[in-house]
């Protein structure tokens, strides 16, 4: 990690100075809009066809509790099982030792070429410039994947990573680099969708067909039968499954679920909170090898377990519920700041509320954007109302708020580590321990409550300093003329007293 950001990306500024120039760019603006709203209002129709939506959430809740809760267990058992069914499995502590990993098994095949399935675990761990500097070059074969690879852009959305662009856009992304990195764009391509979506099926088949070596992530992995699963809707994560004969998935270790049962719930709730679909067009598994020449599959089968941090976020009571994450994006498009922010502003791999709590979890609050991500929300609470695992988001944004104010003690790599509370806090703390010392004495808070209505005409409308910024779109709260007790004292006190009663006026 470098800078705050993941390896292989660049450091990035604190998400208000990012959002401060992304809200002035119309265009992102519009595209985020019009794709966000589309998905959550098809989303919340697809949802509203299950009378037992709610008793999925909590069964998925449940289910991810469980394995978090005994994960040791239930990794040992999916290894047991890999090996069993003729895989190999890998261990990677962190970004470097999982890509180093990566590279020595696509160089032992004697490959400079691999094809990839979408996948934000190789995102988050820098996995395609890893293999450049190797001189492997990695191939990605998502659409949205392929826009933004082409346009050397980042991704801006979990599901829709070139949400940022439009047609036209697209269009001559595809005109201008599709020919650099393989077959080039048809002449005269236009921005109707069935042409851009015919240009990118035809750049890839060549790949598919070409590729000895394919690399992966996966939805979910089953400890009882060591089956991994991908759910997608191009099918060319298939393709990426099925033809070459080296097979190298790098999966999260929170991905892990115990039983082929579990499966049931999340093959339900993920399609529709994702892509409002009530099932995958494309759900593809894979257990082990294929030994047969004629058979689908890969003939050699890696799995590489990635930590790099999750370990850490487990051990956090408050924060852990991050690691229930199914990736579905809906927290995305339902969140007012994301819509007008954008994905690039997060500076992580995890955009969206999400990756707020997330990507501070797994990076540490030491940087900028990290100290700065739990601020990134308007703590409305719409995406926990949306999240199929019912992961309370802003609870957890307000648990690392506290974290960068107060600093503390979390674990970093098995590690005790104090951390320093945020600089720029200073002014707050001190406001809160003053509120504190007050509030635990009801004579001082009395006293202070009186002369804060006698000096009332005299107080600002704005507050003065670092606050200015906050107060220049809200009103401040006018102090009344008088505390409530001693109006309660003048008007009801006696009376109730005398008559045992206490009654409260409407005025």
């Amino acid at each position: 990690m470098s800078g705050g950001a993941f390896v292989g990306m660049p450091a990035f500024p604190p998400f208000p100075r990012a959002a401060h120039e992304a809200v002035r760019n119309t265009t992102l603006r519009a595209n985020l809009r019009h794709a966000t709203h589309t998905i959550r209002d098809k989303r919340a129709r697809a949802v509203a066809e299950l009378d037992d939506w709610a008793e999925l959430r909590e069964a998925g809740k449940r289910i991810k509790d469980e394995t978090l809760r005994h994960l040791d267990r239930y990794l040992e058992q999916l290894e047991e099982s890999v090996v069993r069914a003729g895989g190999t499995v890998h261990w990677a502590a962190d970004a470097a030792e999982a890509n180093r990993i990566v590279t020595e098994l696509v160089r032992a095949t004697g490959e400079t070429e691999v094809v990839k399935v979408k996948s934000m675990a190789t995102q988050e761990i820098g996995l395609n410039e890893a293999l450049e500097a190797e001189g492997i070059h990695a191939y990605e074969t998502d659409l949205a994947e392929l826009i933004v690879q082409l346009g050397k852009d980042r991704p801006s959305h979990i599901l829709v990573p070139a949400i940022h662009r439009n047609r036209g856009e697209i269009r001559d992304i595809f005109r201008e680099e599709m020919g650099a990195w393989g077959r080039p764009a048809p002449d005269g391509l236009t921005d109707t969708p069935a042409e851009l979506a015919d240009a990118a099926r035809l750049h890839l088949r060549e790949k598919f067909l070409r590729a000895k070596v394919g690399v992966s992530g996966a939805n979910f992995m089953v400890a009882e039968t060591g089956t991994l699963v991908v759910v997608e809707s191009e099918g060319n994560g298939r393709m990426c499954l099925t033809l070459p004969e080296t097979l190298i998935s790098v999966v999260g270790i929170e991905k892990v679920v115990p039983t082929w049962r579990d499966l049931e719930v999340f093959l339900q709730t993920l399609p529709r909170s994702s892509t409002a679909e009530r099932m995958n067009p494309y759900t593809s598994m894979w257990t082990g090898t294929s030994d047969a020449q004629t058979a689908d599959g890969p003939r050699a089968f890696h799995l590489v377990l990635l930590d790099n941090g999750r370990t850490d976020t487990l051990a956090d009571e408050v924060g852990r519920q991050a690691l229930r994450c199914i990736r579905c994006s809906a927290c995305l498009n339902v969140c007012p700041v994301y819509e007008r922010a954008g994905g690039h502003a997060y500076g992580s791999v995890y955009p969206g509320p999400i990756g707020a709590i997330l990507s501070p979890q797994l990076r540490g609050t030491g940087s900028e954007i990290d100290a700065s991500l739990p601020y990134a929300s308007s703590l409305c609470g719409a995406c926990y109302e949306v999240c199929p695992v019912a992961i309370d988001i802003p609870e957890v944004l307000v648990h690392l708020r506290e974290r960068v104010v107060q600093g503390g003690e979390v674990t970093r790599r098995g590690v005790k580590v104090t951390l320093k509370p945020a600089r720029g806090h200073a002014a707050e703390r001190a406001a809160m321990r003053a509120a504190g010392f007050v509030f635990a004495r009801p004579g001082a808070l009395r006293l202070g409550q009186r002369l804060a209505s006698r000096t009332r005409r005299f107080h600002p409308r704005t507050l003065p300093g670092p606050g200015r910024a906050w107060s220049a779109a809200r009103d401040l709260p006018k102090v009344p003329a008088e505390p409530f007790r001693d109006w309660w004292e003048r008007t009801r006190g006696g009376a109730a007293q005398g008559s045992g009663r206490q009654e409260v006026s409407g005025k």
